[in-house]
């Protein structure tokens, strides 16, 4: 990725390159670019040498580090940090380390965060991005207790709030139909989005994904894979599960509503928020649509 004060983007490198196929010569295209001549036979000469890939931008890590840790040595390190849950200060001593070479060593191996670990045996918690978009799709129920109309209690307080609530219950139902009726319109989404197919859906072990028919057809029809979650084991739907925290911390909770009807009507502005501008971490900073459609490369 290129630096904020770089003169040349890919997008230019590719101006660059188009000028000099038309016959202008290097020395004033550079000048009118504002680099150096050598900067500008530089892209040239790797637009020769690799094509389209070339102008794209190199790691700079060095091929070699002659004066980098024993592997053997940054094994024990990993080990006692699953072991033991130390942190960088406490496992230098033992190991006859500085803190700042076992830090590094942490970060390297991605143990820097005690919730990298699962605490009870110490196994590293893999975080994973699969590699096309459809290749496994996520599906949950949260549920959302209705708002009257007027507001409940955050709105009116707790104690006129109990009048209005009685009996409002909560949104919908997760029977069969339901469920397959909704993977049937996240897959025409999907389409309109460019992703054609959806190859796996993970749920968990509710009846309706187990035994309905419903749900089976809509698979099939499809020409999709069903794949269950394992007993007990949250953390394999875990991204559905994060997906949830923020639907409500931003969309569902974000402010007091009067009705079901304005916070429905603000669920499309929070999806249109979080799939296109919320940066994500996971996703090098990027949103999700980033991994979706990204014709022009705005977001490499």
């Amino acid at each position: 990725m290129s630096h904020r004060n770089a003169r040349l983007t890919v997008h230019d490198r590719r101006l660059l390159i188009e000028r000099v196929r038309t016959g202008r010569p290097v020395a004033h295209l550079a000048a009118e670019m504002g680099i150096s001549r050598p900067t500008a036979h530089k892209w040239i000469r790797r637009w020769r040498a690799e094509g389209e890939q070339g102008l794209h931008d190199r790691s700079s890590r060095p091929r070699t580090t002659p004066h980098r840790t024993p592997a053997t040595t940054e094994a024990r390190v990993c080990r006692l940090r699953q072991d033991r849950k130390l942190g960088p200060a406490r496992l230098g001593p033992i190991l006859g380390l500085p803190a700042s070479t076992t830090h590094r060593i942490l970060v390297r191996h991605r143990l820097n965060r005690l919730a990298f670990l699962d605490r009870p045996t110490g196994q590293v918690i893999r975080r994973y991005e699969r590699e096309r978009p459809g290749e496994l799709v996520h599906v949950d129920v949260k549920k959302l207790g209705r708002i009257p109309d007027g507001g409940g209690h955050k709105v009116l307080g707790r104690q006129a709030g109990r009048v209005t609530r009685s009996g409002m219950g909560f949104h919908g139902d997760e029977k069969a139909a339901t469920c397959a009726a909704f993977l049937r319109r996240a897959a025409a989404f999907f389409t309109a989005h460019g992703i054609d197919h959806i190859e796996r859906v993970l749920t968990d072990n509710a009846w309706p994904y187990r035994k309905s028919f419903a749900w089976r057809d809509a698979l099939a029809d499809l020409g999709a894979a069903g794949k269950l979650t394992r007993a007990y084991r949250p953390q394999t739907n875990g991204k559905v599960e994060r997906f949830n925290r923020t639907l409500l911390d931003e969309w569902a909770y974000l402010r007091p509503y009067t009705s079901n009807t304005e916070r429905t009507a603000a669920l499309a502005d929070f999806l249109h928020t979080y799939n296109h501008h919320r940066r994500h971490t996971a996703l090098g900073g990027h949103p999700p649509i980033s991994r979706v459609n990204n014709p022009a490369g705005q977001y490499t």
